[in-house]
């Protein structure tokens, strides 16, 4: 079928994005602005060029941050798109119990961030949490406190408790999405389980998945509240992110200028994996179509 062209349709949603771009640019500009200067006061800034830019990469602290950083986000994304489509999959299609999983498979983000962080702290005490007991009791040593790689892993089931849902239900949506008509045919050809997921669900999934695990990415590089609030950082700088730095950067110690170089090359660095993850799917999706 040939697709319609509506050369004036635009114009409808020129308003919107003319106020996003107002509302985007103006604050990205005045970051800009800080991150070549050299900011003591209202009237009292100089000029510094590309200083803060070459500290930032320089400082082997940030460097380090941003290896935990992608570890964390490409870990969250190998975990939780694969779980969300194969919870998807063992969802009711049709029938009363539809509304009622799509539901509790919700609560969870409906769940404010800071609050996540707090449910955590409490629940993997190992002193009188549920989950700390239990897994002291099977024999392991847990202490999200004291260990850094289980406060590591703490962090990482948490988002995925948190955020797997929203892969579970963009993926039901493109499964939902999917005429019957292919099911049918699959059933005539005989093909088994695996060829169905294989040649139908999964090219038909193609754009949810682009969305989930760009989301995902998205959100999982700038994670703040729900790690501070659970390990403070800690310990050691074992789950001190990327977002922890910027603001104890721009807030606790009000460096402006290290803080605007630093937020535009965080910004940088996420538009340039998002894009790649958006050309690697799109030329997958061109190979299976």
């Amino acid at each position: 079928m040939e697709k319609t062209y509506y050369p004036k349709a635009w114009l409808m949603v020129l308003p919107v994005v003319a106020i996003v771009s107002f509302s985007a640019i103006v604050p990205l500009m005045t970051v800009i602005n800080y991150s070549v200067q050299d900011i003591f006061g209202p009237e009292n800034r100089y000029f510094v060029g590309m200083e803060w830019f070459r500290e930032i990469l320089g400082d082997p602290e940030i460097r380090g941050a941003f290896q935990r950083q992608f570890l964390f986000s490409f870990a969250v994304l190998a975990i939780e798109i694969p779980l969300g489509i194969a919870i998807a999959l063992c969802m009711p299609r049709k029938g009363p119990w539809v509304s009622v999983v799509l539901i509790l498979l919700a609560l969870p983000l409906l769940v404010p961030w800071n609050v996540v962080g707090t449910i955590w702290q409490m629940f993997a005490r190992p002193d009188i949490g549920l989950l700390g007991i239990g897994i002291n009791g099977l024999g392991i040593d847990y202490n999200f406190t004291g260990n850094s790689i289980d406060a590591w892993v703490t962090v990482l089931a948490m988002d995925v408790w948190h955020w797997t849902s929203l892969a579970v239900l963009l993926c039901y949506a493109g499964l939902q999405a999917i005429p019957d008509a292919y099911y049918q045919a699959a059933r005539i050809d005989g093909a088994s389980r695996w060829a169905v997921f294989r040649y139908i669900e999964l090219p038909k999934m193609r754009g949810v998945l682009m969305i989930a695990i760009l989301l995902r990415f998205m959100d999982s590089f700038k994670i703040f509240a729900e790690p501070f609030v659970l390990t403070g950082g800690g310990p050691g700088d074992s789950t001190t992110f990327l977002s922890q730095y910027l603001t104890t950067m721009a807030v606790g110690q009000f460096d402006l200028g290290p803080a605007a170089a630093f937020s535009i090359i965080y910004f940088l660095v996420i538009l340039l994996v998002s894009y790649v993850f958006y050309q690697v799917i799109n030329n997958l999706g061109k190979g299976v179509s």
